[in-house]
């Protein structure tokens, strides 16, 4: 994202045409400057019904969705404040782009532009009374490392309070990066899909945490102009790093991508996502990474991605385990047709024979769930009822065919995964230490003919109903 240059601020009051809008442009700051579009007193009231969220893939407003952000933080009553935060300033045309877009939808009283160009900027008394005061937050496009360097500030904080309320936060570009919980902060310079493959621990692959964590939205890292600028590579490999290096808790990770050109998710308070003008990409790393390692190409299978066309919805509070296609990367080379392909799974059926669940008892390999006739890819699921529980499933395999088994583990329990041979002997084994710990392993069968071989999941800590979800796929 190329940055905006400096703005050089003058103290100026210009009443418009239209009598009721009013630009107060004043230097309250020797770095931060500050232009107010609308009326010159904050909105009074007690409450308010959001949050809202609004995630762009580029730095300009939609006006779609950003009405709907106004509409559902006021209920459809009464108006609202909003400051726009900007790392630097435009290079041309209007200082206040975001706002002028703003200020003419209804239900908006006044919009706030704050260019602020030091982390110091943060604690800038009269920045955060503005945004206290607003019920929206819109982070403009420009440089992700300079709002990254406002953690821990007093602005942090202010921000958070206006979601709290009942406000909402969004932005495009940079400021759609800044509001996932792991932030792609190209504080070192941004990354290409093929740099960052080749590389997931390139120089340029830095992170930032801990900065703001939106209900419902959590392990997600966002990436914008997704499709124009291809970066769904880069946000797998950001995924794999997120995963491997713990940034996500529970092992999962999870990327939003955003195309550019009028491109906007939008979140509401109960965690249910539409998608506005362009495509979007919800993109599921759910195991660690088969090769993820500094100066070494990156391998990973079966990253699971929905492809969110604009009307459709993505339910982040229920995340669903349905509706995905796969793809993965195999030696920094990621598998062709990244942007589209058809749903392993069927959210209408919950698999349509896709998916087979263990039926008990299958303790022991003679009373194993037949899953030779589980297409490619295809999911196991079952639970570990007890701490003494084992799930057996029967497959078979040919010469030369390699099967990689992912599964996810959830919270619950602590589960290890065996690949077993014909007579019972382990020959490969994934036991990961920790509740909630995904297993993972590969096996090719180098002997001729066909083989038949059991996977085997069994309690090694705790229990519970909660189901555990193997992704099974032959190449």
């Amino acid at each position: 994202m190329p940055l905006r240059s400096l703005r050089f601020t003058s103290a100026a009051v210009v009443l418009s045409a239209a009598a009721s809008v009013l630009i107060a442009h004043q230097p309250a700051h020797a770095a931060a400057d500050r232009i107010r579009l609308g009326n010159a007193s904050d909105v009074s009231r007690s409450t308010w019904n959001g949050p809202a969220f609004t995630m762009n893939g580029a730095g300009g407003i939609v006006t779609a969705s950003m009405a709907r952000a106004v509409d559902d933080i006021r209920g459809g009553t009464g108006t609202l404040d909003v400051v726009v935060l900007a790392g630097s300033a435009p290079t041309s045309g209007s200082k206040t782009p975001e706002c002028d877009t703003i200020t003419g939808l209804t239900g908006v009283n006044s919009c706030t532009t704050w260019t602020l160009t030091a982390a110091s900027d943060g604690n800038n008394s009269q920045v955060n009374t503005d945004v206290r005061n607003a019920e929206f937050v819109y982070f403009a496009g420009g440089d992700q490392c300079r709002y990254a360097a406002w953690k821990g500030t007093a602005l942090e904080a202010s921000v958070e309070s206006v979601v709290a309320k009942g406000g909402g936060s969004g932005g495009g570009s940079a400021g759609h990066h800044i509001n996932s919980p792991i932030v792609y902060d190209a504080c070192n310079g941004s990354v290409t899909s093929a740099e960052a493959l080749a590389n997931p621990y390139d120089r340029y692959v830095s992170f930032t945490t801990g900065m703001f964590e939106w209900a419902n939205y959590g392990s997600v890292i966002n990436d914008s102009h997704f499709v124009t600028r291809d970066r769904m590579g880069r946000t797998m490999s950001f995924l794999a790093r997120a995963v491997k290096d713990g940034l996500a808790p529970g092992g999962a990770a999870w990327g939003v991508g955003v195309e550019e050109g009028g491109g906007s998710l939008f979140l509401d308070r109960n965690g249910m996502a539409t998608q506005y003008g362009k495509d979007a990409y919800v993109v599921l790393a759910d195991h660690q990474p088969e090769q993820a390692v500094d100066r070494k190409p990156l391998t990973y299978s079966g990253f699971k991605i929905w492809r969110l066309t604009p009307g459709s919805t993505f339910d982040f509070k229920n995340r669903p385990t349905c509706g995905y296609y796969l793809r993965s990367v195999t030696n920094g080379v990621a598998d062709p047709n990244l942007y589209s392909g058809t749903p392993v799974t069927d959210c209408g059926s919950q698999g349509g024979g896709s998916t087979l669940a263990e039926s008990e008892p299958n303790d022991t390999r003679d009373t194993a769930d037949d899953a030779t006739a589980l297409p490619s890819p295809g999911t196991l699921t079952g639970g570990m009822q007890s701490t003494g529980d084992r799930d057996h499933f029967r497959l078979t395999l040919s010469s030369g065919r390699t099967v990689s088994v992912n599964c996810a583990v959830p919270s619950a329990y602590d589960a290890d995964l065996y690949w077993l041979d014909t007579n019972g002997s382990t020959l490969i084994r994934s036991v990961n230490d920790g509740a909630g710990t995904d297993e993972s392993l590969s096996f090719t069968r180098t002997a001729s003919g066909t083989g038949t071989y059991y996977l085997d999941m069994e309690a090694y800590s705790g229990s519970g109903t909660a189901s555990y979800s193997c992704t099974v796929t032959k190449s």
